[in-house]
């Protein structure tokens, strides 16, 4: 796939630097990310047999707790700090907060690294963070979960949620985001940089909920699900799941899983980087047909 491509499939993130991200200040309702179940990550990823693929397959997801040491998490967050620094020439992909958006330039770096909302096209920028992108381990990890085909990485995010500010991504469905059909066995990779908690902003994920197909996405707080579709689709069959992780944990989804994170309540840093794979034979599509199975504002639909 051409790199124009790969940046078209990133549209909904990709921004220059210095950009505000204006969607979604405002805060959710208190009990949109009521979950029914925490999950408790295996211990490794030598823990991952045949009934763990099948696990995954069944529910959507699956959470490892130790995935990445602890010098590669330094030294991720060391690439992270210095792509925010501004110390990367070329690098283009910041993207901050709302409440700077009348001095996004004048920040000094300890401004700039608590106002980030999230970093994106960075792995052909900083090593480091290509190095967690392309782990071995974790890309056979997605190759048995994508039935044994090559996986390619067509999806680099850094997503953050500073102390207090970090606010949510409301549910929605990743493969929402791209133009590839929907049918596409995608992977999403998420690990945690910081430890994620239910009350700092960890993933909530709808159990089984890819199995439901794609969903009408709207332009609400975001690009999303519908807060009243989502609390429809949360029943006994399809429960909501969190999953907190420690540092170097990590959660594989799929594309087509309904998931979400809440504001972060708390005085702690919620980083985490996230990737995303297909099998690397995969075909594009168009826009246009992106939207015609995961709607549009035209639908005259409310929510």
């Amino acid at each position: 796939m051409s790199a124009d491509s790969e940046i078209e499939l990133q549209f909904a993130n990709a921004t220059a630097a210095g950009v505000a991200d204006l969607a979604g200040t405002e805060m959710h309702a208190p009990d949109l990310y009521d979950h029914d179940q925490v999950v408790t990550p295996l211990a490794d990823l030598a823990s991952i047999d045949e009934a763990q693929i099948e696990a995954f397959h069944r529910r959507g997801f699956m959470a490892v707790k130790s995935v990445f040491s602890p010098a590669r998490i330094a030294a991720a967050i060391d690439g992270w700090e210095q792509l925010v620094a501004g110390g990367v020439p070329g690098y283009t992909g910041c993207q901050f907060e709302a409440f700077v958006a009348d001095r996004i330039e004048t920040l000094t770096v300890a401004e700039r690294r608590l106002a980030l909302r999230k970093l994106v096209l960075f792995v052909d920028h900083e090593p480091r963070l290509h190095d967690l992108a392309f782990d071995p381990d974790t890309l056979a990890v997605v190759s048995r979960l994508i039935g044994g085909k090559k996986p390619y990485m067509f999806q680099d995010m850094a997503l953050s949620k500073p102390p207090l500010k970090g606010r949510e991504k409301p549910w929605h469905q990743d493969s929402a985001y791209f133009n590839i059909p929907p049918d596409t066995p995608v992977i999403g990779i998420w690990i945690a940089l910081d430890e994620a908690t239910t009350e700092n902003g960890c993933m909530h994920l709808l159990s089984g909920g890819h199995h439901l197909g794609p969903v009408l996405h709207f332009q609400r707080r975001d690009w999303q699900i519908c807060d009243k579709d989502t609390h429809r689709m949360h029943d006994s069959e399809h429960p909501v799941a969190a999953v907190p992780l420690p540092v170097g944990g990590c959660l594989f989804f799929s594309g087509m899983l309904p998931h979400g994170t809440p504001h972060n309540h708390t005085d702690m840093h919620r980083r985490a980087l996230q990737f995303h794979y297909y099998p690397e034979t995969t075909k594009g599509t168009t826009t246009e047909e992106r939207l015609a199975v995961f709607g549009t504002e035209g639908k005259d639909v409310t929510c």
